[in-house]
């Protein structure tokens, strides 16, 4: 037996998700493979037996007891898309949209992404890392274990590297598993706009200054674009993803959030690891995603929070073969929260996702989504031992009880996330 092994045991439910290890889809997404009497070892940290309790207690009694007190473990939860590294809140902005104002004239008026790429070129790496730490580990307390963390709010090349040795120096120091994407493409910077030759003159920069810079210091798993009409064309998407790759970087795309532009097509046809938002996305959309096996990743929380009344499509993704995951979109502007399992109670009301299927959607499509599916999302053999444990007596209440806190633990890699002050910090 291992060093320090770990046996979990008295769990009421037991929420394994186990199954194939790749992107859930259709009635896959329906089997979040609920059990009972088992316990969980880890060893070396991983999962090594997901057995009969009384067998496990007998053959692993030098294992460290982790009582779960009749609680409800699942997998620790994939936020696979944040926007978790920027200064001050804009509360302001959501005044605005009670008036009637709508985003993309508050982005024209210098709002939006501009005001939070504002703010941000003013702090430094110390001063963010502050900020974001306590933000990460307030997911870690809503039962999140892998993140993913976007830059995009610097859009300069040294701003740019700024936010991305932050997210490489919390992957360094905190539990959870942190992977960066490279989102230099968030928008057109405003002093780019200001000039006639500044679309052209922006993507030059990304294309030869800022991802050359983003792959020689291996600061980014990922790489993203904001395809939507008005701020990246799909022309311009393609030709960053294209490069993004070339570079060794995975790709995934902001597609088709508040109109039908074609990004869900084009992460089809570059065969991305996910297309988030897809609010608006198309029937064409959707039969791309479902042939390249694309995860579609929505957040429901950002439709909730904008005050829109329609959401992305669930259930017609699910039912035309793609997967679908949740994610939070924790960013100071369009989604300031860092609630999961609020997430999944929307994927349920609001997507109407069965609660296995909002499971399925925050474990194993997340790690899809990062292509991680192989490693991460399963309370199986094998897989990374990251776990979080529930104050309910069945994994049903997880959605029901909304906005509650009731993540008691979490875990990642068997390593405990000490997160449990919710606190955030915004300056002002």
């Amino acid at each position: 037996m291992s060093t320090n092994p770990l046996l979990f045991v008295n769990a009421r439910q037991v929420v394994t998700c186990a199954g194939v290890p790749r992107g859930r889809r259709g009635a896959e997404m329906s089997a979040a493979a609920v059990r009972t009497d088992v316990a969980v070892l880890v060893e070396d940290d991983v999962v090594s037996a997901v057995d009969d309790e009384r067998a496990l207690r007998a053959s692993a009694r030098q294992a460290t007891v982790v009582d779960c007190g009749g609680g409800v473990l699942t997998p620790g939860f994939v936020d696979s898309h944040t926007h978790a590294i920027f200064g001050r809140a804009r509360y302001e902005e959501q005044e605005l949209r009670a008036t009637g104002v709508p985003y993309m004239e508050i982005a024209r008026r210098g709002g939006g992404i501009h005001a939070s790429v504002r703010d941000l070129r003013t702090r430094g790496e110390d001063e963010l890392y502050a900020l974001a730490e306590p933000r990460l580990r307030a997911l870690a307390a809503c039962g999140v274990t892998t993140v993913e963390v976007k830059s995009g709010y610097g859009v300069t090349v040294e701003d740019e590297l700024k936010t991305l040795r932050v997210v490489r120096r919390l992957a360094r120091a905190l539990p959870m598993r942190i992977r960066a994407t490279w989102l230099g493409a968030h928008e057109i910077p405003l002093e780019y706009r200001e000039r006639a030759d500044g679309r052209r003159a922006y993507l030059d920069l990304l294309m030869n200054e800022m991802l050359p810079a983003v792959a020689r210091d291996d600061l980014a798993a990922y790489a993203d674009v904001f395809c939507e009409p008005g701020v990246f064309t799909v022309e311009e998407s393609r030709e960053i993803l294209s490069g993004a790759r070339a570079h060794g970087l995975q790709i995934k795309l902001h597609a088709d959030e508040l109109t039908s532009g074609g990004g869900a097509e084009l992460a089809g046809e570059l065969g991305a690891l996910s297309a988030d938002h897809l609010a608006a996305v198309s029937d064409a959309g959707i039969g791309a995603l479902a042939i390249h096996g694309t995860v579609a990743t929505l957040l429901p929380g950002t439709m909730l929070f904008l005050g829109k009344t329609t959401q992305a499509p669930a259930r017609r993704l699910i039912e035309a073969g793609v997967p679908v995951a949740l994610a939070t979109d924790f960013n100071p502007g369009t989604s300031p929260t860092t609630n999961f399992p609020l997430i999944l109670t929307l994927g349920v009301s609001q997507l109407r996702l069965s609660v296995a299927e909002a499971l399925v959607a925050g474990t194993v499509n997340g790690a899809a989504a990062l292509g991680l599916a192989d490693r991460v999302g399963q309370i199986a053999p094998g897989f990374s031992a990251d776990l979080a444990l529930w104050d309910i007596r069945d994994v049903r209440e997880l959605p029901y009880w909304y906005g509650a806190g009731r993540c008691r633990a979490s875990w990642a890699r068997g390593k405990p996330c000490h997160a449990h002050d919710l606190a955030l910090p915004f300056p002002r």
